[in-house]
């Protein structure tokens, strides 16, 4: 016994081949699906912003800007002492200093690390931006992904 499926009417002429395709994928999601393999409690986060990276050309940025590579991990260190900006959040690559999550962007990333929120950041995009004069804009060469991992 069958599951009873209601087709959509057609009536240019096409009727059975739409009715052919639409079983026919029907069908296939109906053979993949079982097998499909699941994603890993691992693997699931949320994104949670994109962000500039603020204050990049004041920190380790230009020193280090040849090894950064879209995808790679960044560390969010939270300086809650920060005498600029209670909300800071720090973000580094291998240990040197990139710079920070800019303030009017980092509340909610402050307060998820405040109360012990698994957070990850990546690498999202890398800019060679020039102003007008020529000269490499710093305010959006690199852009980071903020994550959190979500629960199982």
């Amino acid at each position: 016994m069958g599951i009873p499926i209601r087709l959509p009417e057609i009536h240019d002429g096409r009727t059975d081949r739409a009715k052919r395709r639409f079983l026919g994928r029907l069908a296939g999601l109906l053979t993949v699906a079982p097998f499909a393999p699941r994603a890993s409690t691992a693997s699931r986060v949320v994104l949670i912003q994109t962000s500039p990276i603020a204050g990049f050309q004041y920190h380790d940025g230009e020193a280090v800007w040849t090894g950064l590579r879209v995808g790679q991990a960044l560390t969010l260190v939270r300086e809650s002492r920060n005498p600029h900006d209670g909300k800071a959040v720090r973000v580094d690559w291998l240990g040197h200093k990139l710079g920070y999550v800019p303030r009017s962007e980092n509340h909610a990333v402050a307060e998820l690390l405040d109360r012990g929120a698994k957070l990850s950041a990546r690498i999202a995009a890398l800019s060679e931006k020039r102003d007008a004069h020529g000269w490499k804009s710093n305010w959006d060469r690199v852009r980071l992904e903020v994550l959190l991992a979500a629960e199982p």
